[in-house]
């Protein structure tokens, strides 16, 4: 099995005594991660597979009958519901059990939409549960692949050495394919396809499931709209016209992709003393293949390559987001004036500022950091600095305040 950063810290927080939630989108392994951290006599529900969820939908007390049948054991007996929104009235019968016996369970709920959940009310165990979050890959689970005969890790902290890191990957192929973990260790020629079902089937599966879609053809046209805006700042107004829903459906459709947990928003900085700053948020889809995929692109190199610059700053946005995700800690920004000054991604974390652009150049100049510098001037207090992520082959200091990097040691 390959070492994901979130193992250990799961594993650890899996010991407490708690009832655990992990959320994720389908296919970033939490499946195969949480039963991987738990042993081999868990009890398994598996609310994916239709004859289990229309038992419990059906009759959702049987699950209590069940758990109260499992032999009594010195530790705690552990129960893995896995697609948990899928049956609601599950998160009920897990606070009767829990509450009845906190010693004895060790109940761990797994979830890929929130949408149901938040829309039936459902009780999401406040002051019993601990909530966790697993993304597609980051860039420290997966080596970069810099020759025949060398790799670099990227210097995300581990809590302890990784047993066994994903395959290595150069930059195109993280840009043409992907972080989803069984995309990247998939040959390389069942990409495509992998991506395509995962863009069509697996979001109607789900989206039909809840019920959250009465016009699924609108939904793909707008989803094809969505993925080709994805990293732009969003226009509900121009979404809306193009693929033949109303503005309020175009927004309930973005929601449905985030509550999904498929896509996300990146807010516009607000705290600069310019004058037409924009404020709409720009927003992304979670993983680049699926945005190909979502696209009706071709999913292939030529593809990036005919345009790199714009998937390139779609990746680091992506691997910011999901970093500062699994770190809870500091908040994600862009800055974009009406008359076109720009700094890609803002992070603020603790007070200080890392004000980021991002260029597809080998060779940086100060002139590629210009915006950076000037959103650094209008900053008081110390701390703030700019970096230029790009592909120099090493960092390069281009003033006191701003270092261009490579990529890979984002």
């Amino acid at each position: 099995m390959f070492t994901r950063w979130l193992q250990q810290s799961l594993i650890d927080q899996l010991r407490r005594p708690y009832v655990h939630i992990l959320f994720g989108a389908r296919q970033t392994g939490k499946s195969t991660l949480l039963k991987a951290a738990m042993p081999d006599d868990a009890m398994i529900v598996d609310l994916a597979e239709p004859g289990a969820r229309s038992r419990y939908l059906a009759n959702p007390s049987s699950f209590v009958a069940e758990c109260r049948a499992l032999p009594k054991r010195r530790g705690p007996t552990w129960v893995f519901v896995d697609e948990a929104q899928n049956v609601p009235a599950l998160f009920d019968a897990v606070q009767h059990l829990y509450d009845s016996d906190r010693r004895r369970w060790r109940f761990v709920l797994c979830g890929s939409s929130s949408r149901r959940l938040r829309s039936s009310g459902t009780n999401l165990l406040p002051g019993r549960c601990l909530l966790h979050r697993l993304y597609p890959l980051v860039g420290c689970e997966r080596p970069t692949a810099l020759g025949p005969a060398t790799s670099q890790v990227a210097p995300m902290a581990w809590k302890s050495p990784p047993e066994a890191l994903f395959p290595a990957a150069d930059l195109e192929q993280r840009l043409v394919f992907g972080d989803l973990p069984g995309v990247v260790i998939a040959p390389e020629r069942d990409r495509p396809s992998l991506l395509r079902s995962y863009a069509v089937a697996h979001l109607e599966e789900e989206i039909r499931r809840e019920a959250l879609v009465k016009d699924w053809a609108a939904f793909l046209r707008f989803l094809q709209l969505a993925a080709h805006e994805s990293g732009q700042t969003t226009n509900h107004a121009s979404i809306s016209r193009e693929s033949g829903v109303t503005q309020p459906t175009v927004k309930g459709y973005y929601q449905l992709l985030e509550d999904m947990f498929v896509g996300f928003s990146i807010p516009a900085w607000t705290r600069s003393p310019r004058k037409g700053v924009l404020s709409t948020p720009r927003f992304f889809l979670f993983d680049l293949g699926v945005r190909h995929a979502a696209a009706n692109l071709q999913i292939a190199r030529s593809t990036v390559m005919a345009n790199p610059g714009p998937v390139f700053e779609q990746w680091v946005g992506i691997e910011l987001w999901k970093r500062l995700q699994y770190l809870a800690r500091g908040s994600l920004h862009y800055l974009r004036t009406k008359d076109g000054a720009e700094v890609d991604f803002i992070v603020e974390r603790n007070g200080v500022i890392t004000a980021i652009e991002v260029k597809w150049t080998e060779n940086p100049s100060t002139a590629d950091a210009r915006h950076l510098r000037t959103l650094l001037a209008e900053q008081s207090g110390r701390g703030h600095r700019g970096i230029l992520v790009c592909r120099t082959p090493r960092a390069m200091q281009l003033d006191d305040r701003i270092t261009a990097i490579p990529w890979w040691s984002l």
